[in-house]
């Protein structure tokens, strides 16, 4: 009761800064919570031409028909193939470029990287993903770097070819996100008390020691917390991105679930079978958070909750 009367006062005695985030959970009640009451169309029959409610009650057939849908576990076999790389081999890169640039001991230099890395992630996918596909293409960037080192003897069309599509989505997205995803990693960095990279200096520790033993340790909690949200979106795909760089020839290793969900709703009109499958998607998403914060709170003592 204490502790309760002491969060009131000290909510009123901060009025105004509370008051801040009044438009941002507006914001989340608006677009996040009062859209999940349309979930329910999901186990209904639906059709845009009548009321919601006067649609004819179906339980799980729509669940049942994407269970025995090859599509939907295509789709499924490609969004967990992308993440996966995305994950074990992008996942790093972020606190990789955070820690290297902690290095640097030029202030204007480091700044300037920053500065740098960040700009591509204000490119949108739009226009982003048009550079890509041009540096793809024949006569592009890459296959020219491609012949010039001896790595290949003629031009390929790289997003033509299904067989690289995962792999373009992957360096594609380091190029785009890696300084953007780093931001939280330098903060977490800039808050580690310098006496401790003193104290370890004077014990005999280098640069790496200093590292492996202060940096990577203090910022453990927060690479934690952050992979236990990557995993939990591992169903989740970039749209933009596949949209973008996906096409009629590389299909069958493009098609994520989030461009199914699109194409089975909005391209076919099918709003409750896609709606079936978003529901299910997002339970199983639910699952791989608890999953992955249980992990980390066994192996690390790091968790969400």
């Amino acid at each position: 009761m204490f502790q309760h009367r002491a969060g009131l006062k000290s909510f009123f005695r901060q009025w105004q800064l509370q008051s801040m985030v009044i438009p941002g959970i507006i914001w989340m009640i608006i677009f996040c919570y009062i859209p999940m009451l349309w979930l329910i169309i999901g186990f209904m029959d639906f059709s845009i031409a009548k009321p919601m409610l006067q649609s004819p009650f179906v339980g799980l057939k729509h669940f049942q028909d994407f269970a025995s849908d090859e599509r939907f576990w295509r789709s499924i076999r490609n969004t967990l193939g992308m993440s996966t790389i995305k994950l074990v081999l992008g996942f790093p890169i972020p606190i990789f470029f955070a820690l290297m640039l902690n290095e640097i001991r030029s202030i204007r230099f480091k700044r300037t990287v920053q500065t740098i890395s960040y700009l591509p992630h204000f490119i949108a996918w739009t226009i982003f993903g048009g550079i890509m596909l041009n540096w793809l293409g024949e006569g592009g960037v890459i296959n020219q770097l491609m012949m010039a080192v001896g790595f290949q003897d003629r031009e390929i069309l790289f997003n033509s070819d299904p067989k690289y599509f995962w792999w373009i989505t992957y360096f594609s997205d380091i190029l785009k996100e890696t300084g953007w995803s780093a931001i939280i990693y330098i903060a977490a960095i800039a808050g580690i008390d310098p006496a401790l990279y003193e104290a370890a200096e004077l014990d005999g520790a280098n640069r790496w020691q200093r590292m492996w033993h202060i940096t990577i340790q203090c910022i453990r909690p927060t690479i934690a917390i952050l992979f236990i949200l990557a995993v939990a979106g591992m169903l989740g795909s970039n749209f933009e991105q596949i949209f973008i760089l996906k096409n009629n020839m590389n299909m069958r290793m493009a098609e994520s679930l989030d461009l199914y969900i699109y194409n089975m709703g909005l391209v076919s009109g099918r709003y409750s079978f896609s709606t079936a499958v978003l529901f299910a998607r997002s339970i199983v998403a639910l699952g791989l958070l608890f999953l992955a914060n249980y992990a980390s709170k066994k192996l690390t003592g790091d968790s969400i909750f």
